[in-house]
């Protein structure tokens, strides 16, 4: 039995457990992470994020020094990226005294150096890297019916879906998870259903090794760029509405995402051995 540190915090609902592990000592498995995350047998998440020296990770070839972000889903699987994560991460390190309070910070992650930064409003506002727009559309199956869908990738994949009205949006069952091209996505999906309205999008998400949650950092960022590509504008902000709140997203030669992050609670758990097997 192992006994670890937590904080636990949350993006717009989208919850983190979060493990500080300054010397690369924790054996995180799949589960390990997946009882961490259980809401009801262990301490409830989406996700886990570990932060450790980027030089301690071995497939990390940039600067050592900086954090790196090791984020699990729910199940225990690796992703790449996780943009209301990385919010979370930093506010998180800022808190520990780990950063400089206001100053922008980079963060090492699977989809590369992103730059987060704690604003005096106490918003954290992140850099989202490089997003492409794939020119082919895919294909989004639920509940027996087909949608045309945009291909995003933001450092991890993304199709999005727009739909007409608010109620098709809000009678999605996404207890169901959607149908996807696994040809297009062979490691997965994650699948955001929006629709425009005059006061900016409203969005729902289904994630990868997770199910629906209540925000997705990296899905609002893919709907608003999928959306000013399809109106042809380039708006300097857009305000995405989510079940747990509302993001924005800035747009230019580099795109942000912002919004709030904090962190809840801090305490000791026991990780029996068939979680940490």
């Amino acid at each position: 039995m192992q006994t670890l540190n937590f904080a636990k915090g949350h993006g717009t609902h989208n919850d983190f457990v979060i493990l500080t592990d300054y010397d690369d000592l924790i054996r995180l498995d799949v589960p390990t992470v997946a009882w961490l995350c259980d809401r009801r047998g262990g301490i409830g998440g989406d996700g886990l994020l570990r932060a450790v020296r980027a030089g301690l990770v071995p497939e990390w070839q940039g600067d050592p020094d900086l954090w790196f972000m090791d984020y699990r889903n729910a199940d225990g699987s690796i992703a790449e990226m996780c943009g209301n994560g990385l919010r979370v991460f930093v506010r998180h390190l800022d808190e520990q005294g780990l950063i400089t309070t206001g100053v922008p910070v980079p963060v090492a992650t699977r989809a590369g150096v992103r730059t987060g930064q704690v604003l005096p409003d106490g918003v954290v506002r992140i850099s989202m890297g490089a997003v492409t727009l794939h020119e082919e559309p895919t294909w989004v199956t639920h509940d027996g019916r087909q949608w045309s869908a945009t291909v995003v990738d933001v450092g991890n994949p993304h199709a999005v879906v727009f739909l007409d009205t608010l109620n098709q949006l809000r009678q999605l069952n996404l207890e169901q998870a959607p149908g996807f091209d696994p040809v297009i996505f062979p490691a997965g999906v994650n699948v955001e259903f929006a629709v425009v309205t005059p006061q900016g999008l409203h969005m729902r998400v289904f994630e990868r090794g997770v199910g629906e949650t209540m925000s997705c950092g990296t899905g609002v960022v893919a709907t608003a760029v999928a959306h000013a590509r399809s109106t042809f504008e380039s708006p300097d902000e857009i305000r995405v509405s989510v079940p747990g709140g509302s993001l924005s997203v800035s747009l230019g030669e580099e795109i942000w995402l912002s919004g709030p992050a904090v962190v809840v609670a801090h305490g000791t758990v026991q990780v029996p051995e068939q979680g940490a097997r």
